[in-house]
């Protein structure tokens, strides 16, 4: 609960700020979500698949090409008095380190190719490097203005990338071919070849992030230069667990769209599991939506915060309510799924199978991220690359285990486990070094009652639409009623409903 109206600004605060982050993480997102339907619809699994596919090795790169700078400067331009001299060395070290990816991409972008199984594709490598060097350069940026507390800026940037995006698949995918289809000599045909086919997926990324890159030049540029070697040592320092955190998550949560191709023999069609499992995935996006502007949103906000006495009262009902707004979205999502199989091709729809359990994994994984403060605050950032590693090596373990013999459904069961087991640990790990008064009683009761609702929802499932909707309908009123019942005080204070000062 919280103890006094002090706690409310700087609660309030963080509500604010991932309203707005939601507009180009959760707005945005969901708009980029459509794209999935278009591809779905447009290519069969098997090419789908290869979105799926290359997608997870760009999740990879691009962590290790930032290489937890973004926490690294948040924690010293928070703490360093000369915050531009933060910026400026971490621009400068980002510019230099994504220019020499670029020149190796370029260098040995047809070996690259035949290493991950595209040898005709290597103008695949070529899209991604560019796209890649440049997303990496301008996190620093995007990460001075949250830090700057300019989300509007940041959200516009953000939503306009994703806009651009949008409409460059829609020109290639659909606009494009049918011009051409009416007209064969049209000059379409100077911008377009329907050879290309899925790759027109990546060139829209790659020119949606070069035009991201001129918005943000005036931002870029605004800085008087400094190159601080010894700020920059301290700054890798401080950021190379972070890295090795960064890239044991991205392992965790991308490896089984690498390894599926190689561990699913060619006769059980491997891209087409994939493309299945890539849809599946994607479906259960709304979660990592939430997750994503909350974590825009929680990471400056609680350095900011470390200093204050009511700090931990703060993060404990933090995740209270995180916990709370996770399980509504999906009770949202699962009640009402078959909606969504309306707009999925019939090939796609077995990996409908797999939502529930990864969008109970993207919490797990959620609540972990929001407990992983205690490393960050004490700068026991090791800790943080210890749990990661125990996460991977659970992955990597459990995906040549499973991969074989469940194929797709095996890597969703695999990343459930890693994410359960690194919150666990996290959780008392921090109790040791950094003790927050989680209400575990009542986090674990609202996960009962909506298990117990996602439960009758499976037997509800089987009956007629328009028993079935209503029936849902009522499942999530009564969870709200559960939440309204034990957090009406709570809930008051937060929003000045109550008279008492």
């Amino acid at each position: 609960m919280l103890q006094n109206t002090g706690i409310l600004n700087p609660f309030k605060k963080l509500a604010g700020e991932t309203v707005i982050y939601g507009m180009s993480s959760i707005v945005g997102r969901f708009l980029n979500w459509w794209l999935m339907p278009l591809y779905v619809n447009l290519f069969a699994p098997e090419e789908y698949g290869i979105v799926t596919n290359l997608y997870a090795y760009v999740a990879f790169f691009m962590v290790f090409l930032t290489y937890g700078m973004e926490t690294g400067f948040f924690r010293f331009a928070s703490k360093n008095t000369d915050s531009e001299k933060v910026y400026s060395t971490s621009l400068v070290s980002l510019f230099f380190s994504s220019a020499f990816f670029l020149v190796l991409i370029l260098l040995f972008k047809n070996e690259l190719a035949g290493l991950i199984n595209y040898p005709n594709h290597p103008e695949y490598i070529l899209w991604f490097g560019f796209i890649l060097a440049i997303d990496a350069f301008t996190a620093i940026p995007f990460a001075r203005l949250r830090l700057n507390n300019r989300p509007v800026k940041f959200a516009v940037i953000k939503l306009i990338n994703i806009g651009f995006n949008i409409g460059f698949n829609l020109f290639f995918l659909l606009l494009c071919p049918k011009l051409i289809e009416n007209n064969p000599d049209s000059i379409v045909r100077l911008v377009y070849s329907p050879e290309i086919g899925v790759g027109y997926v990546f060139i829209s990324n790659l020119l949606a992030s070069v035009i991201t890159l001129i918005l943000l030049l005036p931002e870029i540029f605004k800085f008087s230069f400094y190159f601080d070697k010894v700020l920059l040592h301290k700054m890798l320092s401080y950021s190379f667990p972070i890295l090795v955190v960064g890239m044991t998550g991205i392992l965790i949560q991308q490896i089984d769209k690498i390894l599926i191709p190689f561990l699913i023999p060619e006769n059980e069609q491997p891209m087409e599991q994939l493309g299945i499992y890539g849809a599946g995935v994607k479906i259960a996006v709304l979660m990592n939506m939430f997750i994503q502007a909350f974590r825009y949103a929680f990471e400056p906000f609680f350095f900011s915060q470390a200093e204050s006495k009511n700090d931990k009262n703060i993060y404990a009902e933090i995740m209270k309510y995180f916990v709370i707004f996770g399980l509504l979205i999906f009770l949202g999502m699962m009640l009402y799924i078959d909606v969504i199989k309306l707009i999925i091709p019939v090939e796609y729809e077995e990996g409908f199978s797999i939502v529930p359990v990864i969008m109970l994994a993207n919490l797990f994984f959620g609540i972990y991220f929001t407990l992983s403060l205690w490393y960050k605050l004490t700068d026991m950032t090791r800790f943080g690359a210890y749990i990661s590693i125990t996460g991977a090596v659970i992955t990597i373990t459990l995906n040549f285990i499973l991969i074989p013999v469940y194929g797709y459904k095996g890597s969703a069961v695999t990343l459930l486990t890693a994410f359960f087991v690194m919150m666990v640990i996290s959780y008392f790990l921090g109790r040791k070094y950094y003790p927050v008064p989680y209400n575990l009683k009542r986090i674990g009761f609202y996960f009962l009652v909506a298990m117990i609702l996602f439960a009758l929802s499976l037997y509800t499932n089987q009956q007629k639409p328009i028993v079935m909707y209503p029936l849902h309908t009522v499942f999530i009123f009564i969870f709200i009623w559960t939440v309204y019942k034990f957090e009406k005080n709570s809930l008051m204070r937060l929003f000045n409903r109550n008279k008492k000062k």
